[in-house]
């Protein structure tokens, strides 16, 4: 005698014949996620969703294809993940012969090319004050306290005697100057130093910030400036008159380091 079904698998729920029920597929925030992120992890994926965006209207596949250089099949394949996702969404377009209207995809968002971190330093360089002056002059004083964090303490030259001339107390520009190259560098840039009649400049390529800095240079590249200021000052440089010119060639900035034409006690910076 044949004994009955058995208990069914654990997860699994007893069908009509005994055997296991297919589990439905994930649903709620966290599969939504999921499928956000799954969508936007391959790349062909996300060249359709440039194209969608750039385009002036709705896409169907064909267009797409062409535009991609996927096959049909392909793009509406990816086309199916973004809707989703949430990213695209469908609608259709009468054909001028007889047949189905064509399904065209239209991109939910606008979207925006860059990163988070560059997102959120625009969002907050718009609004760091109502006027480009007080910008300028809270940028400044943002660097400065930048330069406080790198160096903390001021180099050992720049401690304060009175009982000695100030000249024994500066240090060798070409010592501070290697320091703020590599603190440039650190930051992304890729700096050049040069001289130049009565003094040094710094020519500051590679802007690891130039989609806000083109956006806000009087917040980025006043905040830069305060930084080279602070620096110069926390490391005990020889008085010197700093000015930064932004976008002096496309895409590149120059700060210029002079040495002040008259006698310039203390190490106030202009």
């Amino acid at each position: 005698m044949t004994g009955g079904p058995g208990p069914a698998a654990p997860g699994r729920r007893p069908g009509p014949s005994g055997g296991g029920q297919r589990v439905a597929a994930a649903s709620g925030p966290a599969a939504d996620r999921g499928r956000r992120h799954g969508a936007l992890a391959v790349a062909s994926r996300l060249d359709l969703l440039r194209l969608l965006r750039a385009a002036p209207g709705p896409l169907d596949a064909r267009q797409l294809a062409q535009e991609s250089g996927l096959a049909v099949s392909t793009v509406r394949f990816h086309l199916d993940r973004l809707a989703a996702a949430g990213l695209v969404v469908t609608g259709s377009r009468p054909r001028s012969t007889p047949g189905r209207p064509r399904v065209t995809y239209t991109p939910t968002s606008p979207g925006d090319d860059r990163d988070g971190y560059e997102q959120l330093a625009a969002a907050l360089a718009a609004n760091l004050a109502d006027s480009a002056a007080e910008k300028a002059a809270r940028a400044e004083q943002a660097g400065r306290a930048w330069a406080e964090e790198r160096f903390p303490t001021r180099s050992p030259d720049a401690t304060t005697n009175v009982a000695e001339p100030p000249v024994p107390e500066l240090r060798a520009l070409g010592d501070i100057m290697r320091q703020v190259m590599a603190l440039f560098t650190e930051m992304g840039f890729d700096p050049e130093l040069a001289d130049e009649s009565g003094g040094q400049r710094i020519l500051l390529h590679a802007c690891p910030f130039i989609g806000v800095a083109r956006a806000h240079p009087e917040v980025v590249c006043t905040l830069h400036l305060g930084l080279l200021r602070g620096a110069l000052e926390h490391l005990a440089a020889p008085p010197l008159d700093t000015r930064l010119v932004p976008f002096a060639e496309p895409g590149l900035c120059v700060a210029h380091l002079t040495t002040p034409a008259g006698p310039a006690p203390g190490r106030s910076r202009a």
